[in-house]
């Protein structure tokens, strides 16, 4: 039976033209041809354009953009040659204005389809100044194409396909002479790469650390052995390169697509870098949660601060507090700070780094929250003036929401990189006695579909 009795008016591996007008959370161009929804990369609003249909279902359907006949006011031409094709920058090729719009309005959709909240009003997104070279940490996979030539790159969308890449635009400059350093390395020590279909091979992927205001570099090659072949010759190239302060090897043996193992070798320096947020110096291991955008994470404490309102005398509980930077950065303006982190290393990197900066009013525990926040507010008697929540991607466990319900604090500072799961909980929490005082976007993944957001909420029932 043909599509078209089916009530769907587009024939697959037909072509079609149409005008785009709107972007999805993903990135994908929206538009409709006689009401049905086609969704198509690289498509942006206001495009006119041809395509070609690769997929239907029921009720939408999905498309290559095969030519622009009228591009869109607010599309550029991308600054990378293989914009479209690495998975990293799924909005390289729109205007910087428009991104920022764009992730308002993501959050913004959240909020209300997710949340059910419509009256509360969503900030402008913060941007940056150049939104370029801004990441502090690349994980670069490492294989061989058809004619068994090294690549080190990215991996296309959706795929574990690499893309080549000499320059990427949103990393820091100093990885394209790491790279080079390594991929010299590589040649002259006949170093084995890693197949992911056979198991074989050793070097699987490179990881770079980069101090943003420091400059000091780290870089580990993570193998799938214990050991690889001429060390010292890795070194000494690696250490030609300024500022270099941490070379290090990583273990991981597993068949997963899951990057880091759990050994680590230091091959020459220190094993941790240090990098500042304003006055604040952070240690920085290689499996440290570290804000990846140190320019914008400046503007998000800054905002956090501002948000927290200190007068000198509130007791602050920072929630999935990694190694500690927002809480020792909000440490120095009120009395008392204490985090809760369930990564055992990243609360001994949270203590450490209180020490370096002489901070003495904050403490660190390991567990979950939602066990060790009634305990210390109910047999210890500490109070909870300001909770501060800056989750993973996954947002929140129920346990935890129930726990801030019940624990009552003034304030809760929710700090989130995901509107879906943002939205799922701020809905529990304005259930729970708390009302929503303001929603800030941040642009802390320029050219990415990502946005982080902070929600200012205070207690209405007491």
């Amino acid at each position: 039976m043909k599509k078209e009795k089916l009530g769907i008016p587009v024939r697959k591996n037909e072509e079609y033209t149409m005008t785009i007008d709107d972007i999805s959370t993903s990135g994908e161009g929206i538009g409709k041809i006689k009401g049905y929804t086609l969704f198509l990369k690289g498509a942006l609003p206001g495009d006119e354009i041809l395509v070609k249909v690769l997929k239907t279902t029921k009720k939408y359907g999905f498309g290559k953009l095969i030519k622009i006949l009228k591009p869109s006011s607010s599309r550029v031409e991308p600054i990378c040659p293989i914009a479209g094709r690495c998975g990293g920058c799924q909005l390289l090729h729109y205007k910087y204005d428009s991104q920022l719009e764009y992730k308002r309005n993501k959050v913004k959709n959240a909020l209300e389809r997710i949340g059910g909240i419509t009256d509360v009003e969503v900030k402008e997104t913060i941007g940056m100044e150049e939104p370029y070279y801004y990441r502090n940490k690349v994980q670069y996979p490492v294989g061989l194409d058809k004619d068994k030539k090294v690549q080190i790159g990215f991996y296309a969308i959706r795929s574990h396909t690499i893309v080549e890449s000499k320059t990427c635009y949103i990393q820091n400059k100093f990885n394209d002479s790491i790279i080079q350093k390594i991929k010299e390395y590589i040649d002259e020590s006949r170093l084995s790469i890693y197949s992911e279909q056979a198991h074989q091979g050793l070097l699987r992927h490179i990881v770079t650390r980069i101090g943003y205001y420091t400059k000091e570099i780290m870089v580990c090659l993570v193998v799938n052995g214990e050991s690889i072949p001429n060390e010292s010759l890795l070194v000494e190239k690696l250490r030609t390169i300024p500022h270099m302060k941490s070379i290090l090897l990583n273990t991981n043996k597993k068949k997963s697509n899951v990057i880091l193992g759990e050994d680590i070798k230091c091959l020459w320096g220190k094993e941790t870098i240090t990098d500042d947020i304003g006055d604040i110096k952070y240690k920085i291991s290689l499996l440290s949660f570290y804000q990846v955008n140190p320019i914008q994470t400046k503007k998000l404490y800054d905002k956090v601060l501002e948000y927290v309102n200190p007068r000198g005398n509130e007791t602050i509980w920072d929630i999935y507090c990694g190694i500690g930077t927002i809480g020792l950065y909000l440490a120095r303006h009120v009395k008392q700070i204490y985090g809760i982190e369930i990564i055992p290393q990243a609360i001994e990197d949270a203590k450490e780094n209180a020490r370096i900066n002489h901070i003495k009013n904050a403490e660190f525990y390991v567990g979950k929250a939602e066990e060790i926040l009634p305990k210390k507010h109910e047999k210890e008697n500490i109070k909870a003036d300001i909770i501060i929540i800056d989750p993973p991607r996954k947002g929140c466990d129920q346990a935890l929401l129930e726990t801030l319900i019940q624990i009552k604090a003034k304030k809760i500072i929710y700090v989130s990189c995901d509107p879906a799961t943002l939205a799922r909980d701020l809905k529990i929490l304005t259930n729970g006695g708390y009302a929503i005082v303001v929603i800030q976007p941040l642009d802390m993944f320029a050219h990415s579909v990502h946005v982080e957001t902070v929600a200012l909420m205070s207690r209405t029932e007491k």
